[in-house]
């Protein structure tokens, strides 16, 4: 009986590459006694990419410690925001529903994560989640009620645009008046809570995608670059052109006269 010839060392390579993670143990062991030196790398290589899924899940595991601390809540919805430092553009609120034991690799809070993480994240997110939302509270209203009471109106608005309602809700270091369900702040919540950090992701992503826009519309100030921070070129801008329509004049009071 003719043998068959082994995988060329480009074959395994596809092969681990349409393998799922949590299946490389029984592909790895089957080729395990091959001797040429190419496979040994090859396969040292993928073992050091499933010992980092490993941690990854460790991680992960660690991020859900507060959502099963209350296992007599079936909807427990994670509230972040971002947005409230720029001078410039909205405050956007993320309120997101996680299935329990839901897994997002990579799911963190969105400052520690590239643009293209968050990106993709975003999608895994509105994908995976039972239920998600934004809350959007405008420059105007941040300049006529003040940024911490604006970003409470994005949070409640969030919150009651979900498609399921939330028996509990775990913030990022904070309690929101007007909202009549448990509560639960936790102090950096964003990198302790897969819920929060969902919210994060979906707040921070939401926004930067509005700044985007409005940088088609006003191009000197660079919006899509510093996301209405105060960067040192946006603050040049804004002294060179004055405001445009969406600064938060309670902001930029130093840098116009």
């Amino acid at each position: 009986m003719e043998q068959k010839a082994p995988l060329s060392l480009q074959e395994m390579k596809e092969t681990l590459e349409k393998t799922e993670l949590s299946a490389l143990p029984q592909v790895i062991e089957a080729w395990r006694a091959d001797e040429r030196s190419g496979v040994k790398k090859l396969l040292e290589s993928w073992e050091r990419k499933y010992s980092r899924y490993c941690e990854e899940l460790a991680r992960l595991e660690k991020m859900r410690e507060y959502e099963r601390s209350y296992p007599q809540y079936t909807y427990i919805c994670g509230i972040d925001e971002a947005g409230r430092g720029p001078l410039a553009g909205p405050v956007v609120a993320g309120a997101v529903i996680l299935p329990p034991d839901c897994e997002i690799l990579y799911l963190n809070d969105s400052k520690q994560l590239s643009a293209k993480r968050r990106e993709e994240l975003y999608e895994e997110i509105k994908e995976k989640a039972i239920a998600w939302s934004v809350g959007i509270a405008s420059p105007a209203l941040i300049d006529d009620i003040n940024i911490l009471q604006a970003n409470y109106v994005a949070i409640r608005d969030a919150v009651a645009s979900l498609s399921v309602k939330p028996e509990l809700l775990l913030n990022d270091a904070m309690k929101i008046p007007g909202i009549d369900l448990p509560q639960v702040s936790i102090i950096k919540g964003d990198a302790k809570s897969v819920s929060i950090a969902a919210a994060s992701i979906m707040a921070k992503v939401t926004r930067d995608r509005i700044m985007c826009q409005y940088d088609e519309l006003y191009p000197e100030y660079e919006f899509a670059s510093n996301k209405g921070y105060g960067s040192a070129a946006h603050i040049a801008a804004i002294k060179k052109y004055g405001p445009c329509p969406i600064h938060r004049r309670s902001f930029i009071g130093n840098f116009v006269l």
